[in-house]
């Protein structure tokens, strides 16, 4: 029973936070999904879950504890202008051979990452009139666990049971418990919106670093954006370490939409799901310094809510990856 304390410890912390009386306040929630079974392959990032929440500017500023230990961290926000954000996610990586049972030298290793998240979101304006630009600045610290305490094995194939899907064979190779820390910088600019005929594109660059045990890396890359009311967000979220766009949303008025394109490149120093176990003996591969995403699709607001459908193509992430890989996700945001 040991291997469960780590998931019923993150749910009973997240859930106390969000009983607190700032969880209280107006915000928004985001229900993420991301699979790879939309390119009918099992492999590689092979499924993600995050339930997030992120509350509105004026009430996040009025947290104080959260606030000034997020502020130390990360002393460049502005947190009179800040959003708080938690969040509950889980991931899953496998190789692609998924009815061996023996060790795969030439694949990745089986892995799950646990993990619980805290964020502070401060966002800026400067300029006038089309020069106008919105920067959004966010600090994040992620706790969890890696190896069987995540629970990958049960929840893939508990899953796969329920689809009626083979399971996978191979979880007892998988990467041993460890526990995980990422440290997480990134902006955003979102450039005021050229408008014509009832239309607005914009483009929404973003730079960011991750230092941890998890992931170390440093990343950059663009968003273009056409469609209507493009200031209600900065882009649909995804899970790390995708480029994520903002799980908080303005309410639309009436119904809004927008499709959307974007690349993001990583100069990868670590990622523990290829390199292995940071501190005991484990299986790994050779990993590549740089990948990069390309990312398309399309999100729906009305009023409250909104939807967003998002195909990812990731390149190779290691040396014996035979080709790309590519995933789908979907997210749901509703805002409080």
């Amino acid at each position: 029973m040991m291997k469960y304390k780590p998931l019923k410890f993150l749910i009973t912390v997240f859930g106390v936070l969000m009983c607190t009386p700032f969880a209280a306040v107006a915000g928004t929630w985001t229900v993420n999904v991301e699979n790879d079974r939309i390119a009918n392959t099992d492999r590689n990032y092979s499924n993600g879950f995050r339930l997030g929440w992120v509350s509105d500017a004026e009430d996040g500023s009025d947290i104080p504890m959260l606030r000034d230990t997020l502020q130390f961290l990360y002393p460049l926000a502005d947190v009179r202008n800040g959003r708080l954000g938690l969040e509950l996610g889980h991931n899953v990586y496998t190789p692609a051979d998924t009815e061996r049972r023996t060790l795969i030298q030439d694949d990745r290793p089986y892995a799950g990452w646990l993990y619980l998240s805290a964020s502070l979101n401060a966002e800026t304006g400067k300029g006038f009139g089309e020069h106008y630009t919105e920067t959004l600045d966010t600090m994040a610290v992620e706790l969890g666990v890696v190896g069987p305490s995540a629970l990958g094995r049960q929840v893939q194939n508990g899953f796969h049971k329920l689809i009626n899907v083979a399971t996978n064979k191979g979880w007892d190779n998988q990467l041993k418990d460890e526990p995980g820390i990422n440290l997480i910088g990134e902006r955003k600019w979102r450039h005021r919106a050229y408008k014509f005929s009832g239309f607005e594109v914009d483009a929404i660059p973003h730079l960011g670093a991750t230092l941890g045990n998890v992931y170390t890396h440093a990343n950059g890359g663009a968003t273009v954006r056409f469609g209507q009311q493009l200031d209600i967000d900065y882009g649909p979220p995804l899970i790390r370490p995708n480029a994520s766009g903002f799980g908080a949303i303005n309410p639309a008025d009436g119904l809004a939409w927008y499709m959307f394109a974007g690349v993001d490149g990583r100069a990868v120093a670590r990622n523990i799901f290829l390199d292995g176990n940071t501190f005991r003996d484990s299986h790994s591969v050779d990993k590549k310094t740089f990948v990069g995403d390309f990312y398309a699709g399309v999100a729906f607001i009305y009023g409250p809510a909104r939807i967003a459908f998002t195909h990812v193509m990731r390149s190779r992430e290691f040396d014996q990856q035979p080709d790309s890989d590519r995933f789908g996700a979907i997210s749901l945001s509703v805002h409080f």
